[in-house]
């Protein structure tokens, strides 16, 4: 995995941490966090929708895997709808361990780049999923 694609991953982070931690701290009130929170995580779950429609243009895939594509995108834009309901925050992180799964599944990359790639999803999708599981706690 390239190292600049590892350090945006992991600077990808930031919001993920800082904002729980903004809450515990008393830098901003607990439901600006949350819907701070809630923003950056649909924004960030629709970039996988990109990632799968480019997979599937590239395999000429233009059944299911095309409408699954859309899937990430559609399901951050319902939670930004939603947002401000506590479920909203569940059903992101169960989203981002299906966005995983179908990498694993599905990505068209060959063997020593699926093997980087989803090493560093798993690391950076423990994190997001922990800091969900964080801010629900807090409420």
């Amino acid at each position: 995995m390239p190292y600049q694609a590892v350090l945006l991953g992991v600077a990808g982070l930031i919001p993920f941490l800082f904002l729980p931690l903004a809450a515990v701290l008393n830098l901003m009130p607990l439901h600006e966090s949350a819907r701070y929170f809630t923003q950056y995580s649909a924004v960030l779950l629709s970039f996988f929708g990109g990632i799968y429609w480019w997979d599937a243009l590239n395999k000429k895939a233009y059944g299911p895997q095309l409408v699954i594509a859309m899937l990430p995108t559609i399901t951050g834009w319902l939670c930004l709808v939603f947002a401000g309901n506590l479920s909203t925050l569940g059903v992101l992180s169960v989203a981002y361990l299906a966005v995983l799964f179908y990498d694993k599944q599905v990505l068209a990359l060959d063997k020593s780049a699926i093997v980087s790639y989803i090493t560093l999803r798993m690391a950076l999708t423990t994190v997001v999923v922990l800091s969900h599981a964080w801010l629900i706690f807090l409420f």
